[in-house]
């Protein structure tokens, strides 16, 4: 098919920015619902609520239902950071081939403390001074998903709009797209994803008063330009297989593989130019009511702490429950258990409402 071809494609157009400055809208990379975190992000080929709208847009053809409701609130990184998003899709038609979707996302670091009128004209030292600020990202997703005829195959896309503020100082404004396909078969699942396939960009917009200049002149720091940042496309191919281990017993095991080019030397399968990030994932559910979650996501080879410059094995192991009552599914996820990876964990809840 030709979108196969547009797909694998979009990593050749990334080579041409491989200059570009690298890991911008970072907070996008993150995920989106309990399930799939719990998942460690093995959830482009599986997710077919309304957060679809983030994982593969084409999944969001197969939602059975008329509206949906979907929220989530996250302390990352041991309460550091909040993560909020929320999203509501309803269905386009009445032979159900198509649904839309609207999602909000936040990540944001608040009560920063601002030390730059903590000493005064005269020098001294004054905490009075200090005020506190945030540190916000935005992402506002407009997604589509549609099946193709009567056969297994959808495509879906979402198109992004980014905004980021830095407290008084700095903000930014951007845009980009997804797009996807899935099949879906009677037990396996495959997905292509091509995320930010048009090069995402922000544009920063840097507002530092006089004052604030003339301290950051004063204090030896150099004062930050207006600039651009661009996002460098990325392919994720995603499969799925259905084992029925009772006649109430399901087990979904899923791998995910993203492919990047932003030459992370500490991806598990990396080069100058090239990187393949893969992560795992496992979902046992009793009835249809009851889910148990697991995953290993972040693959990494990081510098030994021992000073030695040996590379050592890292990764984020993940698990989560879920609970369905009805029309309401609640949600719940740890990433990084007991801190075995390079960051701190964090918890994850969400909720599903249909209608």
């Amino acid at each position: 098919m030709k979108f196969f071809s547009f797909l694998i494609l979009l990593l050749v157009h990334g080579l041409i920015f491989s200059q570009a400055p690298k890991f911008s809208n970072d907070f996008l990379n993150i995920g989106v619902g309990a399930r799939g975190m719990a998942m460690a992000g093995a959830a482009g080929s599986n997710t077919i609520t309304v957060q679809a709208g983030y994982w593969n847009p084409a999944g969001l053809a197969e939602n059975p239902t008329k509206f949906q409701v979907s929220a989530q609130h996250a302390e990352w990184f041991s309460g550091i950071g909040n993560y909020d998003y929320i999203a509501f899709g309803k269905r386009m038609d009445e032979e159900g081939k198509s649904f839309g979707a609207i999602s909000l996302i936040r990540m944001a670091i608040d009560k920063i403390p601002n030390t730059l009128r903590l000493r005064g004209p005269d020098g001294s030292i004054n905490y009075d001074r200090i005020e506190e600020f945030s540190v916000a990202d935005y992402a506002l997703l407009i997604s589509y998903g549609r099946k193709l005829g009567s056969g297994p195959w959808s495509v879906g896309g979402s198109a992004k709009i980014i905004h980021r503020t830095f407290g008084s100082f700095a903000n930014s404004w951007g845009f980009g797209v997804d797009a996807g396909i899935k099949y879906r078969g009677e037990k396996f699942l495959f997905a292509l994803m091509g995320r930010d396939i048009t090069t995402t960009f922000n544009a920063y917009n840097l507002t530092f008063s006089k004052e604030e200049k003339d301290i950051l002149q004063n204090t030896g720091n150099d004062i930050p330009k207006n600039s651009v940042e661009y996002t460098l496309p990325k392919l994720i191919a995603s499969g799925a297989y259905k084992f029925r281990l009772s006649e109430k017993m399901n087990l979904l095991s899923s791998l995910d593989l993203e492919f990047s080019t932003n030459g992370t030397q500490s991806s598990l399968i990396a080069s100058n130019h090239f990187n393949i990030d893969p992560r795992i994932g496992f979902e046992l559910d009793y009835g249809q009511k009851v889910f148990l979650r697991a995953g290993a996501g972040n693959f990494q080879k990081v510098l030994a702490v021992d000073g030695s410059g040996n590379k050592e094995f890292s990764f984020y192991p993940t698990a989560g429950l879920g609970i369905k009552l009805g029309k309401i599914t609640l949600d719940y996820a740890m990433t990084n258990i007991g801190n075995a990876g390079v960051g701190l964990y964090s918890h994850y809840f969400s909720l599903n409402l249909d209608f």
